[in-house]
């Protein structure tokens, strides 16, 4: 679980004053993020709405602009009098954030400047299950390798990385503790990307990727800004990011949210974490194969790993053609998957349970039998006016999240890709 960095306190036990160096980047910080949260700002907003002097905002702003980290766009009138105020905006169109999932059958990459411009996106199948952690890593790190050149080709140079990972993640030491589909268990992930990435000297973070596609429909899904949401990949395995309150919802040790492995019936089917009945096997996108098209089902000898992408839509023609199995098996995917969410609806009290991946796909097909059992199974009902909706994010929702991740970094510790200047001494 990540830690809140900490001031260290003087002996009598109250925390040091701050340092020059630590208020401006701490003031750097606040400006940035609320030029993040806006299209444009005027210098006598941003100093409203942070309480800081207009004079150290000019100051920051200065910094800011030769560092081309904002840009000014434009000059806007306020009052009667049409008293005239420069607005800017964030910019950073020559720092880079790229933001990686590695999972069952594919890889992608999202990478964007620090305004959120895409650079680069792109997903390729890779049958990571089937090919072994050592090799799995050497071929995230080619591909982290060409989506580093193709941002570098658009002018932005990285200035971190994030991958995403369907498993329980060690996040401060950037290790995959387990992750039963691709079956890690204890690997190095972050120090291991570092060591293949050598010269490129681009810090590396790790982070589950229901986490990672939760923040990214906090932000800037389907719906954005809600508060309480939860969040579910429809991979092969099953994963839940939980928004609470607006923050997202790690636990105590920062591995909340395997939700697909909620024990939902004992006579089932053994998951690939070794227990019985887990919710992904019934749910899961290699189930819904297995029930729709067992021809094509994981797994099978010789069966080459298509592009997800290109199962999914063989279902959707099917089911828009009529065909009577694919529609038996995606009715019970979307019951079994009701069933799943009114427990996490009755733990969490989510106003919204978004659905990704395959789920997003199929949702005409699956929603009607997963909201019909949600509203029976659920206790609160009808005050708990939680419901199904889809993502618009698709298969990228957790390679987004994780460039987004690397962007909130950045805003959070500017200093770390800003040389020192000299300043006054108003910050």
């Amino acid at each position: 679980m990540t830690k809140e960095p900490q001031l260290t306190r003087a002996p009598g036990g109250a925390a040091p004053p701050a340092g020059p160096a630590v208020l401006r980047r701490a003031n750097l910080s606040l400006v940035l993020r609320e030029l993040r949260d806006h299209t444009s700002l005027s210098r006598a907003d941003i100093a409203e709405a942070t309480g800081l002097h207009r004079a150290t905002v000019s100051n920051l702003m200065a910094e800011l602009l030769e560092r081309r980290l904002v840009r000014e766009v434009g000059v806007e009138h306020v009052g009667a009098i049409g008293r005239p105020r420069r607005a800017v905006a964030l910019h950073g169109a020559h720092v880079g954030a790229l933001g990686m999932e590695i999972n069952v059958d594919y890889i992608a990459v999202h990478g964007t400047d620090l305004s959120g411009r895409v650079l680069v996106e792109r997903r390729a199948v890779y049958d990571t299950m089937g090919s072994g952690p050592d090799s799995a890593v050497r071929r995230l790190g080619l591909v982290a390798k060409e989506a580093v050149e193709a941002m570098r080709r658009a002018g932005a140079v990285p200035a971190g990385i994030a991958v995403a990972v369907p498993g329980l993640v060690d996040v401060t030491r950037g290790v995959v503790t387990l992750a039963p589909n691709l079956y890690w268990h204890d690997l190095p992930l972050a120090d291991q990307l570092s060591a293949i990435l050598g010269p490129l000297n681009v810090p590396v973070r790790v982070d589950n990727d229901a986490n990672l596609a939760a923040l990214a429909e906090y932000t800037s899904g389907i719906a954005a800004g809600t508060p309480d949401l939860v969040y579910l990949t429809g991979e092969v395995g099953v994963g839940g990011g939980i928004i609470s309150g607006g923050k997202l919802l790690r636990g105590a040790d920062g591995f909340s949210g395997e939700v697909g492995h909620l024990r939902v019936d004992p006579n089932g089917d053994q998951c690939g974490c070794g227990r019985i009945g887990c919710w992904e096997t019934k749910v899961g996108l290699a189930a819904l194969v297995r029930a729709a098209m067992p021809e094509q089902a994981y797994g099978l000898p010789g069966m080459p790993v298509p592009d997800p992408g290109e199962r999914v839509a063989d279902i959707a023609r099917g089911l828009a053609s009529g065909d009577r199995r694919m529609m038996m098996a995606v009715a019970q995917v979307g019951e079994w998957l009701g069933l799943g969410g009114s427990i996490l609806a009755n733990l969490f009290n989510p106003r919204v349970i978004v659905i990704g991946g395959y789920f997003a796909s199929l949702a005409q097909w699956l929603l009607p039998h997963a909201q019909d059992q949600l509203q029976r199974l659920v206790v609160a009902a009808p005050a708990a006016q939680c419901r199904f909706v889809a993502s618009t994010l698709g298969f990228g929702a957790a390679s987004r999240g994780a460039a987004s991740m690397v962007v909130n970094h950045i805003i959070d510790d500017p200093a770390a890709i800003m040389d020192p200047l000299p300043r006054p001494a108003a910050y």
